[in-house]
């Protein structure tokens, strides 16, 4: 799959942009692509108290742009060393609860797997991710922000995973965590190795992602879709483990299984697969298991060329949001999703 050109478009520019794709289908020069759309994507924002001050101002550049079908948060709502509180939480609901397109939001693991720490409050981060799916996820197969119909598995008690069909492209929104998925131990409780309890939620909640994601794919094909695309909050290709994971796999064994099942779907679906993560706080775009990739080594599979993986920027660097257009249901090949950076106007 070749590698896309990004563009950056500024968030002045937006507007107009969005007015034009929202024309009526018979004002666009080729009526067979009349279906193209467009979402956005922001992830490990806001990080601190200026970038907290900041965000109601990032939502409405982002309510700006008219033309976006939804908006996906991939994860990390607060930064690592700050409390995990009952209010913190509130507030940014109540934040989510002013985008005027539907929201999708996957937890990241500042808001609950790291909320052990002494400066997090020293939660169970269990207890943490029960508070958030309270708070975030009370109504199940509704979108956050406008109206968006989506399936989730509240059956399996994993709300947050939903997934959702537009114009023969399947999104599928999985909670996989950094802090590897999340085995490392809770250091802020005087845990020096995971717990039964942690072990069972992992456990859980990895059989449950692998669930949908081959549901997805399985999906998709018998639909005819052109593309899939997986969003989750964990960057599993985070160039700064590649040092460690290279030397130890067992760095990210709590990736393997997953990264497995992407690569046989993608192998089989033999189409164009996106994977659009936040974590690693870096823009990114490449094709992480690519022939030739160290990670194939790091994870024992073989080589997925149809999938490219975009990371979106955050903490310091969240100044944007990703832009992504799904071409018009005429187009197949390896052009189903283009994207560009839309810097914020502060």
């Amino acid at each position: 799959m070749p590698s896309k050109t990004l563009k950056t478009t500024t968030a002045a520019a937006v507007l107009a942009l969005g007015l034009l794709a929202s024309q009526p289908a018979n004002a666009a020069n080729d009526a067979s692509d009349s279906q193209a759309f467009t979402f956005g994507v922001i992830g490990d924002i806001p990080y601190g108290d200026a970038e907290i001050a900041k965000f109601p101002s990032r939502i409405q550049d982002i309510n700006a742009d008219s033309a976006l079908e939804f908006v996906t948060h991939v994860g990390d709502i607060k930064n690592g060393s700050s409390v995990c509180s009952d209010e913190y939480f509130a507030n940014i609901r109540s934040q989510f609860d002013t985008f005027e397109h539907p929201l999708v939001f996957t937890p990241g693991d500042n808001e609950w797997v790291d909320c052990h720490r002494t400066n997090n409050g020293a939660y169970n981060p269990l207890e943490r991710l029960a508070k958030l799916r309270e708070v975030f996820f009370d109504e199940p197969g509704k979108a956050l922000g406008a109206t968006m119909p989506i399936k989730t598995q509240e059956n399996l008690g994993l709300p947050e995973n939903v997934r959702f069909t537009e114009n023969r492209v399947a999104f599928s929104v999985v909670n996989i965590q950094g802090s590897n998925n999340p085995l490392l131990p809770w250091t802020g409780l005087g845990e020096t190795s995971p717990t039964p309890e942690q072990l069972a939620e992992v456990e859980h909640r990895t059989d449950a992602v692998l669930d949908q994601i081959r549901e997805t794919f399985a999906d998709a094909e018998r639909r005819n879709d052109r593309a899939v695309v997986l969003m989750t909050q964990a960057d599993m290709f985070d160039p700064f483990l590649l040092g460690a994971a290279s030397g130890n796999p067992e760095t990210v064994s709590g990736f393997r299984e997953i990264v497995a099942a992407i690569t046989e779907e993608t192998n089989r679906f033999d189409r164009p697969v996106y994977l659009i993560n936040g974590d690693s706080h870096v823009f990114a775009e490449n094709q992480p298991l690519a022939e030739g990739s160290p990670w194939l080594n790091i994870y024992g599979q073989p080589a997925a060329d149809d999938l490219q993986r975009i990371t979106v920027d955050g903490s310091a660097n969240a100044t944007n949001y990703v832009r992504f257009t799904v071409a018009g249901n005429s187009s197949d090949g390896d052009d189903v999703l283009s994207w560009e950076k839309v810097p914020f106007s502060q």
